[in-house]
């Protein structure tokens, strides 16, 4: 399920890693934000954005705002789907909520291409 006004959003559900896993993507004018969850909570919320240095090389920060700070592999999650989502033409920061039951980068992978598959910037 899709809609554009105000604000463009996805709602749909899939299996992930044997997990039933509901996703909410959200295209704010300056954010994204993404919801997935396998525990029905927001669990650990990361934000990611494009940076821009002097000389017009580019960098990309991730940090964790809520919730589990030991995991690397939600912080690369987060830092691959920020530069998808700059590839791709956006210059939106990213707001990455994760409730999943399994961080395994098998589980990471399979979200990440479905918010891809799924995108509303």
């Amino acid at each position: 399920m899709a809609s554009r006004f105000p604000v463009s959003t996805a709602q749909f559900s899939s299996t992930v890693q044997g997990c039933e896993t509901h996703f909410v993507l959200s295209g704010y004018d300056d954010h994204i934000m993404v919801l997935a969850t396998q525990i029905g909570r927001m669990g650990t919320i990361l934000q990611a954005r494009k940076e821009e240095g002097e000389c017009g090389e580019l960098s990309y920060s991730v940090n964790v705002l809520m919730g589990r700070r030991d995991e690397p592999l939600l912080v690369a999650c987060a830092r691959q789907l920020i530069e998808l989502i700059s590839n791709s033409g956006s210059s939106r920061s990213l707001v990455l909520s994760l409730g999943l039951k399994d961080h395994s980068q098998e589980t990471l992978k399979e979200i990440i291409r479905l918010v891809i598959a799924n995108k509303v910037w």
